[in-house]
């Protein structure tokens, strides 16, 4: 019996080069998932900062030290951004489970409004808290 001739296909449209062109609307799925795993750093480094304060005096100088440095400034910064795009992002698919704004046009709209809102809102955050 002869075997069937088979097809090189790619195997995921993740294959990003040849065979898949990245969207606005892949690209800022995948920022939503990104964005949620990493508001886990800025989360770890307010917990241990809580768990110093609670433990003593000369731990929480070491914490605090961390936290309030450029390092600290840099993760809770970064999880700003993070909590308004992942806020952001979950507005748009909640509009979208209603059924509105499924036409390319829209959600291509909708996915630069989460991007430039995420950063503009950062921005406004961080001029509030200083």
């Amino acid at each position: 019996m002869a075997e069937p001739k088979r097809v090189e296909r790619p195997i995921s449209p993740f294959m990003i080069g040849p065979y898949y062109r990245p969207q606005l609307t892949s690209i800022t799925s995948i920022l939503t998932r990104i964005t949620g795993n990493a508001l886990i750093v800025g989360v770890v480094l307010a917990v241990w900062w809580l768990l110093a304060a609670a433990t003593s005096a000369e731990y929480f100088a070491v914490a605090d030290a961390v936290a309030t440095s450029w390092f600290g400034d840099l993760v809770f910064a970064g999880s700003a951004l993070a909590v308004w795009y992942h806020l952001l992002a979950g507005l748009r698919h909640l509009y979208w489970d209603s059924g509105r704004g499924l036409h390319i046009e829209t959600a291509e709209k909708l996915g630069w409004a989460c991007l430039i809102g995420s950063v503009v809102l950062t921005a406004i955050t961080i001029l509030l808290v200083q």
